[in-house]
């Protein structure tokens, strides 16, 4: 048993070793979209060679883990649980490196105007808090807070929903901005995505601790709503 959380302990470690590397990519991200700064903007998509390999080092302990303790009960789920994590957040960080090249393309910053009536830049706020709470609900074994994070991605999804037509409105008015409003509404699908991945998190950390799937559950109520 000893050896069991000592493993996992290892495991969490390099994990939230690798989440703290993705949120240094999204925190990045937010200032190179706000400022169009091509450099920082390189140095996420750099960065998301690091993360690849967090990725694969992570996959191979946990499927060692695996293989070698053969778990049960809660010990199996967590290590399910830090699998599942291990893959969203690889894909976090593919949505970072994404925002960067889309950002590379600019030759300006955003027009402020379309900033503020798209709502981006407080949709990229929200997913940044999601990601962090989300960190503090693993830490902390904190399935509440986990269910309060995929409350969250409610708001981001609004926006999202909104964002075609505002986008649409807007350039009617301002037809020379085609390109920058299609940046922005890239941005915004990639943030609504990343929401996604988060709660994904968010849902792994309810099953290692209260052995209950709310995956389904979550997409039922979204048809029905």
């Amino acid at each position: 048993m000893l050896h069991i959380d000592e493993e996992l302990n290892r495991l969490r470690e390099k994990l939230l070793e690798m989440w703290d590397l993705v949120d240094h990519q999204l925190n990045s991200g937010r200032e190179a979209v706000m400022n169009a700064d091509h450099e920082l903007a390189d140095r996420i998509i750099k960065l998301e060679r690091k993360v690849n390999n967090y990725d694969i080092k992570i996959d191979r302990m946990c499927e060692n883990f695996l293989a070698l303790y053969t778990p049960v009960a809660v010990d199996l789920r967590a290590v399910l649980a830090l699998l599942k994590i291990n893959t969203n957040l690889e894909r976090i960080g593919d949505t970072a490196e994404s925002m960067a090249h889309f950002v590379k393309k600019l030759d300006r910053p955003f027009t402020p105007e379309l900033v503020e009536l798209t709502n981006m830049m407080v949709m990229y706020d929200q997913a940044l808090a999601m990601f962090r709470d989300c960190r503090v609900a693993l830490v902390q074994d904190d399935p509440k807070l986990a269910k309060e994070v995929i409350k969250l991605d409610k708001a981001l999804n609004k926006i999202y929903r909104k964002s075609d037509r505002v986008i649409t409105k807007y350039l009617q008015a301002n037809s020379d901005q085609i390109p920058e409003a299609l940046a922005i509404f890239s941005i915004i699908k990639k943030l609504e995505r990343a929401g996604d991945q988060v709660t994904n998190m968010a849902e792994e950390i309810i099953f290692y601790r209260e052995a209950k799937v709310v995956k389904h559950k979550r997409k039922k109520k979204k048809k029905d709503d």
